[in-house]
């Protein structure tokens, strides 16, 4: 199986599949995505969120923002299984999305554990990550200042976040607050779509 024209093996395909009936099961009892994309979850959700950890395949640890319907999130755990190292931190505050995402992880095998509170919070319990995600959660500058209490702590750290045909706007009224370094990787899902990785992120004196 390819993802995005890169191969995966059985094993990571059989668990996104599972995955895949998983969510679609709970989406018709609790509102994890909108009832449009559910048919076409396979590239609507799993190729998009994959782009993510094959921007950033080390196995090293993660997480993720509003994680929701387990988008990047729970993907990225599947990912991560592969390796058998790295881990994810799922941060939902929904405490019936929660639950779905504790039985995505451990009916796939997914490297993670899920953080059932506010996004504010979770600096407190997740002390150190090398990444962060986020899929449709927010504007630039709220992610910012989700993230900052992870970049303070790690220099090195890159963010990712899914963003459709008006991100050059975000990120210009972003500059007002925030100094940044920025790569744009284009979606090889969406046409207009990217994936934006912040790096060197701090408030701007």
């Amino acid at each position: 199986m390819h993802l995005n024209g890169r191969r995966v093996s059985r094993e990571t395909q059989e668990r996104l599949e599972h995955f895949v009936a998983l969510f679609q099961k709970w989406a018709k009892s609790i509102n994890l995505s909108a009832p449009s994309t559910l048919d076409d979850a396979w590239s609507r959700h799993i190729a998009d969120s994959a782009q993510i950890f094959q921007l950033q395949p080390a196995p090293l640890t993660w997480v993720d923002l509003g994680s929701g319907g387990g988008f990047p999130g729970i993907v990225t755990a599947i990912m991560l299984a592969e390796h058998g190292d790295g881990w994810v931190h799922l941060v939902e505050s929904n405490h019936k999305k929660a639950a779905f995402l504790r039985t995505a992880l451990r009916e796939t095998g997914g490297r993670g554990s899920i953080h059932a509170v506010r996004i504010e919070d979770a600096p407190s319990i997740v002390q150190h990550c090398d990444f962060v995600s986020a899929r449709a959660l927010a504007d630039l500058g709220k992610l910012f200042a989700y993230v900052e209490p992870w970049s303070q702590r790690n220099a090195n750290l890159r963010a990712y976040f899914h963003k459709g045909r008006d991100y050059r706007t975000e990120i210009q009224k972003a500059h007002g607050g925030w100094r940044f370094d920025l790569l744009e990787h284009k979606s090889a899902v969406e046409r207009d779509s990217v994936i934006l990785e912040f790096f060197n992120l701090r408030r701007a004196s």
